[in-house]
């Protein structure tokens, strides 16, 4: 059992690693993190970017960018996968001036009808991951994306994108993803399954930031057999390159 505690934490973050005579920067407001090296690569090489800094773990670093999307500056990052890194990357980048986050990334689906690498707008999060419950207090469900759904449902519309929207199941520990508990979740209505939603959401909260998540579909566990579908970050690459563009234009709308 987690005991939660309202106090704020005994150790708390100084901000992203800057490099050399660069730690006077304040990061632009909204930020956009992608869990897809291969889609953090191809953003990187193809638009205006300027490395700025790094966020550091214990044995690897994941560099900080300033990119130009259509004239608006933007703070663009990697996400770290699964709750604590990414609760991590929150703190370090809120404090360093990001106050507006954009975080999507893979996820698989309990719904067999959702179609390989469509867009699924979460709004509600079961909660069987670890760090949400040291965020805000203990509870089945977290509510997701209070914020930005209709806007994102615009830019989806423009960009003839069809979507479906509905409950997440947040998860740290993929390899007990079971027959029986799928069956469970899917029974409460739930459409996916992935490592980070509940986090964000709890992280948010409590850091009174604003955010948007929304995933693309990926393997599928609504069959006898695991279907991995597009889970290989190459598969389907150019689709995977267009739903990266549908989080650069939210960066534009959010006001």
């Amino acid at each position: 059992m987690i005991r939660f505690s309202n106090e704020e934490g005994f150790i708390k973050s100084k901000g992203i690693h800057f490099r050399e005579n660069q730690d006077s920067i304040v990061l632009p407001e909204i930020a956009v993190g992608v869990f897809s090296k291969e889609l953090f690569n191809d953003v990187v090489e193809k638009f205006s970017c300027n490395e700025v800094g790094y966020i550091k773990n214990a044995n690897y670093e994941r560099n900080v960018y300033v990119m130009n999307y259509k004239g608006n500056l933007i703070t663009f990052f990697m996400a770290g996968v699964g709750g604590p890194n990414i609760a991590g990357d929150i703190e370090e980048l809120s404090v360093s001036g990001v106050k507006k986050f954009i975080i999507f990334g893979n996820c698989g689906v309990l719904d067999s009808t959702i179609e390989d690498c469509s867009i699924v707008i979460p709004n509600e999060a079961y909660r069987e991951e670890g760090t949400s419950y040291h965020y805000v207090e203990a509870s089945e469900t977290i509510e997701v994306n209070p914020k930005y759904k209709e806007i994102f449902k615009e830019i989806l519309k423009e960009n003839d994108f069809d979507y479906r929207e509905g409950k997440t199941w947040t998860t740290d520990a993929f390899y007990r993803e079971t027959k029986d508990k799928i069956e469970y979740f899917k029974n409460k209505g739930v459409l996916t399954v992935e490592m980070e939603g509940a986090t964000i959401a709890a992280v948010c909260k409590r850091l009174n930031l604003e955010y948007f998540t929304f995933y693309y579909a990926g393997d599928n566990l609504d069959g006898v057999e695991w279907d991995q579908r597009s889970l290989s970050g190459k598969d389907m690459i150019d689709k995977k390159k267009e739903v990266m563009k549908l989080s650069l234009e939210l960066t534009r709308k959010m006001k």
